[in-house]
């Protein structure tokens, strides 16, 4: 009776050990939950993740596009660092500034303020990988928000080097 009375009492701490994992487990899943919703690169509205896919515009494509000579080249502002820009930036682009802050949210106001809403503009930043990047979301939002129907946000998966000048595209240097 001895063995019997001991097989209930062993299920018992089973069973209790198997709460406590389960709890443990839970705990752990939502902490992990909570630090990745804090941490990890999101689709945040404003973040470049966020941008729909039928906004991007690949180097490629826009390369091809000021190639053409008759065609009316887009507005393409850079809205990243003045340092980036000043290295090497895309010919005829014009700086505004960090987006990620709201003085460079300002700038880029300013300069649309006059511009047609149906306008081609062209958004780009370059600073660092596109999931990373603090500044073209932020301004894409923007510019949508103010109305602007014509919006592109050229697509770097690494950064203005990588992505344009390594593979030959023409920039200018300066200002």
């Amino acid at each position: 009776m001895n063995s019997k009375q001991e097989e209930p009492m062993n299920v018992n701490r089973s069973n209790a050990g198997r709460r406590r994992y389960f709890i443990l487990v839970a705990f752990l899943g939502i902490s992990f939950s909570f630090a990745h919703a804090q941490f990890a690169p999101s689709a945040a509205a404003g973040s470049a993740l966020s941008i729909p896919l039928d906004h991007l515009l690949q180097p490629s494509q826009l390369n091809d596009l000021l190639q053409r000579p008759a065609h009316q080249p887009p507005l393409i502002l850079q809205v990243g660092s003045h340092v980036l820009f000043s290295q090497a930036h895309i010919p005829g682009s014009q700086f505004i500034g960090s987006t990620a802050t709201p003085a460079g949210l300002e700038l880029l106001r300013n300069r649309v303020a006059s511009l047609p809403k149906a306008g081609f503009i062209v958004l780009y930043c370059g600073c660092c990988p596109w999931s990373h990047c603090p500044n073209v979301g932020p301004a894409f939002k923007q510019l949508r928000d103010l109305g602007f129907t014509n919006v592109k946000v050229l697509y770097m998966a690494d950064n203005f080097g990588d992505d344009w000048v390594a593979k030959g595209y023409r920039v200018e240097k300066g200002q």
